[in-house]
């Protein structure tokens, strides 16, 4: 959707953590045909004095309250509070940003209500890459469609997928598998670490039948991301290393980044990919 030249879209952002404080900055800074006019965090005293000491302006409201005062709303909160955020925007039919994208392939109904109320829900690219041409290939037939992700360990401690296995990750001196199975299972099972799976499988072939692998890795200090893709037009293998970021090392500093572009997508004249 291109902003009209006279109109300037609202911007709400959920979530002052990792990502959405850069994005935050960012629009504070200027983004054409965009501005920022609220935001929500956990701790509300704290996001205040940030914000002030930023010198940025805008409203700290609700989850559910940002609909009401903005045309996008950024969703980048715990999984757990992805629900609260996400039907309020779609039922005032604004444009939808979630970064909790395995969130979202629990809460696929919530599609089906933006079809009626004339939502949009933009899923950015993230950490991940080669996503638009997944999609292309998608058009065609894919085959077959894997994720092997590799993080050091203090990425993946604490997952719920490991809590519930007692397995421990201190101490490692070698790469382990700690997951192997569908996507849809790794993001219930690691809700802080695999939304690329989940973009993954929602540009392909779908949650059950795009295989994932989770590794920890004590000799890495990026997030690494490989995409193995057979299909009828094309064979893609394509490999992403991550910076962590330094507030959440669940998270690649480019996640942000690719919510900027994203947004610079939705007002912008030129557009470069499918």
């Amino acid at each position: 959707m291109l902003a009209p030249s006279d109109k300037t879209l609202r911007v709400a952002v959920g979530g002052l953590g990792a990502v959405g404080w850069p994005v935050v900055r960012r629009l504070a800074q200027g983004l054409p045909g965009l501005v920022l006019t609220a935001v929500t965090a956990r701790n509300e005293a704290t996001a205040r004095t940030r914000l002030a000491e930023g010198g940025i302006t805008a409203k700290i409201a609700a989850p559910g309250d940002l609909a009401g005062l903005a045309d996008i709303v950024i969703e980048s909160l715990p999984a757990a509070h992805f629900r609260a955020i996400a039907e309020p925007a779609i039922a005032a039919g604004r444009i939808f940003l979630p970064l909790s994208v395995g969130a979202l392939l629990d809460h696929l109904d919530l599609v089906e209500r933006a079809q009626a109320t004339g939502a949009r829900i933009i899923v950015p690219t993230g950490a991940l890459l080669g996503l638009d041409a997944v999609r292309s290939a998608a058009e065609g037939e894919i085959q077959s469609a894997r994720l092997i992700t590799r993080k050091p360990p203090g990425g993946l401690e604490g997952a719920p997928y490991l809590v519930a296995r007692h397995i421990s990750l201190a101490g490692l001196d070698r790469p382990l598998k700690v997951f192997d199975g569908s996507a849809r299972d790794g993001a219930r099972g690691f809700p802080a670490n695999v939304n690329v799976a989940a973009a993954l499988a929602l540009a392909g072939i779908g949650p059950d039948r795009t295989r994932l692998e989770i590794w920890a890795d004590p000799a890495l200090d990026r997030n690494v991301h490989r995409i193995e893709i057979e299909a009828d037009a094309a064979r893609l293998t394509m490999t992403i290393e991550n910076v962590p970021s330094a507030e959440n090392p669940r998270t690649g500093r480019l996640t942000p980044l690719s919510v900027i572009a994203c947004l610079r997508r939705l007002t912008g004249t030129l557009q470069i990919g499918s």
